[in-house]
């Protein structure tokens, strides 16, 4: 099989990718972005936000209304075998077989992809390795817990050593200990060799520590797109969070009348969201109180990739 691209073209190529569903739901609307080889992207959103219909296109498992998309040359929609030749995935829900062991799904996955005894034993050993399968890897897989059936599904994506390897919220689900145990495993995906990962998730915690770059989807259309420290800095080191007896947007407009209210402030609801780079959060308390507004509940935080979409669209990126 030959690559069409050379080795320093992207490993993802996305162009005004759009879905509408039956009924006219516009999934996703034109969306536009490029993931380097060997780069950790990550799609953000809420439920809903188009991140699983867009890897349900990249992966050709859903046919686009509009647009296209490459990976590593190929093109998903005209050349669907070869884009997935050269792609693995890992969707929310299980596809393991789950009366067979976990070596026996890694087999059969193997010998789905033609490869060779010597390579699937290989291959095999590497992965049990890695993602420390070999406890329970001979037990039937409906005896596994959500943590280490989510570890063999991972493992078994890598068997064909992807170009491009897509993980479709794969901590969904999980509790605390376990997610933060599959992120680790997960973390050290980028010391393979050129391989690109695309996360989606609205896990705040997991873009910020896995991902290069993120793009925060609303509503079917990349609101920004950026690396999370980016992306956070445009915050300010601090944010104050005035939670207020009247409506914010009013409380808003006379700060920024009386000069202390910085760019990026913004309000939803009765909450006031105010970077703090020059004015102290004492500084902007006081002024909130001179101008006549009583305040519920004050608090100074780092600022948070929810913050960034709160600004962004007006609602709420955890849920």
């Amino acid at each position: 099989m030959g690559n069409p691209t050379s080795a320093g073209s992207p490993a993802i190529e996305v162009h005004e990718l759009t879905k509408t569903y039956a009924g006219g739901v516009e999934a996703v609307r034109g969306v536009t972005f490029a993931v380097e080889r060997g780069e950790v992207f990550g799609v953000l959103g809420p439920n809903g936000a188009g991140k699983s219909t867009t890897v349900g296109m990249l992966t050709a498992t859903v046919a686009p209304t509009s647009g296209h998309a490459r990976l590593a040359g190929f093109d998903v929609s005209a050349d669907p075998i070869n884009a997935r030749k050269v792609s693995a995935v890992v969707f929310q829900e299980s596809v393991v077989d789950r009366p067979l062991s976990g070596r026996h799904n890694l087999a059969l996955h193997a010998r789905l992809w033609g490869l060779s005894r010597t390579d699937t034993q290989r291959r095999i050993a590497d992965v049990i390795d890695a993602f420390a399968l070999g406890e329970f890897i001979d037990r039937p897989v409906d005896t596994y817990s959500s943590g280490q059936r989510r570890r063999l599904e991972v493992a078994r994506a890598l068997l064909s050593e992807p170009d491009v390897l897509f993980l479709d919220e794969p901590t969904i689900g999980l509790d605390p200990r376990i997610r933060h145990e599959l992120l680790d495993l997960i973390a050290g995906l980028r010391s393979r060799s050129g391989m690109s990962v695309l996360l989606t998730t609205h896990y705040l915690d997991e873009a910020e520590e896995l991902c290069d770059r993120v793009a925060i989807l609303h509503d079917g259309r990349i609101a920004a797109l950026q690396s999370p420290s980016a992306l956070l800095a445009a915050i300010g080191r601090e944010v104050l969070e005035l939670r207020i007896e009247a409506d914010g947007h009013s409380v808003l407009q006379a700060l920024q009348q009386h000069g202390v209210a910085p760019q990026g402030t913004f309000a939803v609801g009765s909450t006031v969201y105010v970077p703090l780079n020059t004015e102290t959060d004492a500084e902007v308390a006081q002024t909130v109180t001179d101008l006549g507004f009583a305040t519920q509940a004050v608090s100074t935080r780092r600022p948070t990739l929810d913050d960034v979409y709160l600004q962004l669209t007006g609602s709420s990126l955890a849920n």
